[in-house]
């Protein structure tokens, strides 16, 4: 990622011919924010003076607390390519204070901080994500409201003219580029419609800053093709749900810390601890790796995403999988997230959950090498495989009992999640559902 000043900043504008600026935040379900303002008001806004409305953000703060500063970080700059008619629009990511000059503890992106720290306390300088973000591409209406047809009937890996989404992923691509994302991969995914992009790895902060800014481009791109790009966990009923994998690794320096070539399958003692924290606190995580009703629908049997708490070098059931790569590319991916979840949330219960198995030199299972959804459930209470939470209900009581994720979050950020996750279970479990009637109508 690039290094700016505001010197820089405040040049590149004017080279740009930038004539508004979005100042952008996250709220606590994982949606985007943004103040705009228009370019001669970008000096006051890095003089970190730019202020807002707290209290109509989801899960901020009361109404009478409702005065919160912007604070842009300058390396996050970047302008749209997509915005160059009328002039061009710019991006700086923001953290959140309070009026006193202290971070906002209900900022996502703050409290991934926060974690961050307790792990450079540890003696770990970095921790990095590589994210493998899926989505599906369904066709818009003459009004401009997404349909559940599908613009293509590819598979995996498929090729035109099967795979029609082809040349919109290839437009996503070449943005991202533009905006400077050092793309690895881009295909289609197992389900038709489904689609796949991944960018090089980064520290968690800057992973966090592009899982965000990705989302953006592929929903403006595809909008472009006519097409809507939902990252819905379960579209669509009896084919692939689409997942977030996130492959994730310590370093010490320029060391990465999960590497041991004397070590079972090359991995260290610090990545056997870490792998067992994520197992250990696999459930009580999953509210936040898995936030929504429909992220359940995916976590299901069959469809290549995990509902059993496992890790295997060599098989995809599991929760955890260690991908071939040693050395420096040594990691654990793990892979129940799905896009839904609030990237900054779900690594600081990620990290927090490893950091937990490294502090108490926890153990891990034995690794689960065989098909872990053709095993009966007596098979894999043998082997001590539990099940991940099967509804948003079930998560969130498990979250509400895990004292090491709920640090991970801190007071205010638990207090705001789970009550809008109860409100939004509730919701679901009153509403009368489709299903439903074509069940018991004529039954009963």
């Amino acid at each position: 990622m690039a290094k700016y000043t505001r010197e820089d900043i405040t040049r590149l504008a004017k080279e740009e011919n930038v004539k508004y600026i979005r100042l952008q935040f996250t709220d606590i379900l994982g949606t985007i924010k943004n103040v705009e303002i228009p370019v001669s008001q970008l000096g006051k806004a890095l003089d970190n003076k730019m202020m807002f409305d707290g209290s109509s953000i989801e899960g901020f703060v009361r109404i009478e607390e409702s005065d919160m500063y912007l604070y842009p970080d300058l390396d996050t700059w970047v302008v749209f390519p997509w915005t160059a008619e009328k002039g061009k629009v710019a991006r700086l990511i923001c953290d959140i204070y309070n009026t006193d000059g202290t971070p906002f503890e209900g900022d996502p992106r703050a409290n991934l901080k926060r974690v961050l720290a307790e792990a450079r306390e540890m003696g770990f300088t970095d921790f990095n994500l590589g994210p493998e973000p899926e989505f599906f591409l369904f066709k818009l209406d003459e009004k401009g409201e997404p349909t559940l047809e599908l613009n293509d009937k590819g598979g995996y890996f498929d090729l035109a003219p099967t795979d029609l989404g082809e040349n919109c992923r290839r437009d996503i691509v070449l943005e991202l580029e533009e905006m400077g994302f050092e793309i690895e991969a881009s295909h289609h995914e197992v389900a038709p419609g489904q689609h796949e992009i991944d960018f090089k790895y980064a520290d968690a902060i800057t992973a966090c800053d592009n899982i965000q800014t990705f989302k953006l481009v592929v929903k403006t791109i595809a909008r472009k093709h006519g097409l809507h790009a939902t990252f819905m966990p379960k579209p669509l009923f009896g084919v692939n749900g689409s997942g977030m994998h996130c492959n994730v690794s310590l370093f010490k320096g320029n060391e990465n810390a999960f590497y041991d070539t004397e070590g079972k399958l090359e991995l260290s003692k610090t990545a056997e601890q870490f792998i067992a924290g994520i197992i250990k606190h696999a459930p009580g995580f999953t509210a936040i790796t898995n936030p929504t009703v429909n992220s359940y629908k995916r976590l299901v049997p069959g469809y290549e995403a995990p509902c059993y708490v496992a890790w295997s070098a060599k098989n995809r059931s599991p929760l955890i999988r260690i991908p071939a790569s040693r050395g420096l590319g040594t990691r654990v991916e793990v892979r129940s997230v799905d896009p839904a979840a609030n990237p900054y949330l779900a690594l600081a219960v990620l990290l927090k959950a490893g950091l937990d198995g490294i502090k108490n030199n926890l153990t891990p299972p034995a690794p689960v090498d065989r098909n872990i959804y053709v095993m009966t459930k007596e098979e894999r209470e043998e082997v001590g495989i539990v099940d991940l939470p099967a509804t948003l209900a079930v998560a969130l009581d498990v979250l509400k009992s895990d004292e090491v994720i709920k640090e991970a979050l801190g007071a205010h950020l638990l207090e705001h999640f789970v009550e809008a996750k109860e409100i939004e279970w509730d919701m679901f479990r009153t509403q009368v559902h489709p299903w439903e009637r074509d069940q018991y109508m004529t039954m009963y």
